[in-house]
């Protein structure tokens, strides 16, 4: 177990709307997502101290929104970073709350992915400044410039080791359509995917078709963390932070051709997955249901073998075989995630398990939010029965992985 096993919680979540065009600032969508995280821990503003944030020059800093929300802050840190910051971030408060250097603390991403900095690409209303892809520039050199042809070296790659097929991949993105079906936030709500309607979308980069592919959206994240004696008199159960591993590296800073020891599809989770589980206290059979960061549908699957869930080669078998939803082995991305709620740079998978941990995912269930609910999934229930631990993976690129595990117990 970890010195700081289980002596801080998350307790408020919020987002905006997932928006193809918001029409608003990062300022402001900012502002509403950490409105309402604040209100779902039953806190006010002016209990809040600390704050952070993770960008990529496309955001307003911890700073540029204490101010207009009237705050006055003891803490802050902005970061730049990605999909694997999340779980970063939640290490780095529960060490500040745990030391005192705060009380209360809130985590958030702003970003309109959508209409404003694209990785790779323009924004829809017009030019917006270029972003590559990665921090070196190998990749450039064979004519890698977008994120998809990125993943794609690694998915290709694995297919030709594994022999893994595109129905394989194509079991991934109907997974987590089904899951954002349920999820009355997500793009896809109530709006299905067929296997003929994967294999028929347009190609973007191979092996990747158009449902490959995360959902770009205007949307900003947030949620609070305080130490955990504070969290038992606060409006939900509190879920409590275990152990996870922030920012871990593998050995070569990105899928590049001269890697020395490992094949390029190789991620940094197999160097963070004997971390996470001993830090706290909890063995894979324990975890009762997980996400696993979703930019592309490959991302999942090299993470399941990451992080030791399956073996070298069998999670596109485990996907395939739908062992990972809703009431099936291991349930996974269930709030549908980056492939069918909406892109969020990853903090959404914590927020929707905080969500799921507390017995509260928000569904068709008239009385979800005091944690009733039928399990009737033809109905549009989502709830995971089972909800004890979840385990939280991040993404930031082969060079970094993240990863969180929560829990309903604070031993």
């Amino acid at each position: 177990m970890g010195l700081l096993t289980g002596k801080t919680a998350i307790v408020g979540v919020g987002e905006t709307t997932y928006y193809r065009d918001a029409k608003r600032t990062t300022y402001s969508l900012g502002i509403e997502a950490i409105k309402r995280a604040v209100m779902d821990a039953g806190l006010e503003l002016s209990d809040i101290d600390a704050m952070t944030s993770y960008q990529g020059n496309d955001s307003n800093s911890s700073n540029d929104m204490a101010q207009a929300l009237g705050m006055r802050l003891n803490y802050s840190l902005d970061i730049m970073g990605g999909g694997s910051s999340t779980e970063a971030l939640v290490a780095h408060a529960a060490g500040l709350l745990a030391g005192g250097y705060a009380n209360a603390m809130v985590i958030f991403r702003s970003m309109r992915g959508r209409t404003g900095r694209r990785p790779g690409g323009q924004a829809p209303s017009g030019a917006a400044p270029p972003m590559t892809v990665v921090g070196h520039g190998e990749p450039q050199y064979i004519g890698v410039t977008t994120p998809a042809q990125m993943f794609g070296l690694a998915a290709m790659r694995y297919m030709h080791e594994f022999g893994m097929t595109t129905r394989q991949l194509g079991a991934v993105a109907l997974t987590h359509r089904y899951h954002a079906t349920l999820n009355p936030k997500a793009f896809f709500y109530q709006r299905p995917l067929t296997m003929e309607d994967y294999l028929q979308a347009r190609w973007v980069s191979k092996p990747f078709r158009l449902f490959d592919c995360c959902l770009e959206m205007d949307v900003a994240c947030a949620l609070v963390m305080v130490r955990a004696e504070r969290s038992y008199d606060l409006k939900h159960p509190p879920v409590f932070v275990m152990g996870g591993t922030a920012r871990t590296m593998a050995e070569s800073p990105g899928y590049l051709p001269g890697r020395r020891h490992t094949p390029v599809y190789h991620h940094a989770s197999n160097w963070g997955r004997n971390r996470v589980f001993a830090m706290s206290g909890r063995s894979r059979e324990d975890v009762d249901l997980a996400s696993f960061y979703d930019a592309f549908t490959i991302t999942p699957l090299l993470q399941l073998e990451g992080y030791g869930f399956v073996g070298p080669g069998e999670a596109g078998f485990w996907y395939e075989e739908g062992r990972g939803r809703l009431d099936a082995d291991l349930p996974v991305n269930t709030s549908g995630s980056h492939l069918s709620e909406g892109y969020s740079h990853g903090i959404q998978m914590v927020i929707e398990m905080t969500r799921q941990l507390r017995g509260r995912a928000d569904d068709a269930c008239p009385d979800w939010a005091n944690g009733s609910h039928t399990y009737d999934r033809d109905e549009g229930c989502r709830q995971v029965k089972k909800h004890e631990n979840g385990f939280c993976a991040g993404w930031g690129s082969p060079v970094t992985s993240s990863s969180l595990m929560l829990s309903r117990h604070p031993h």
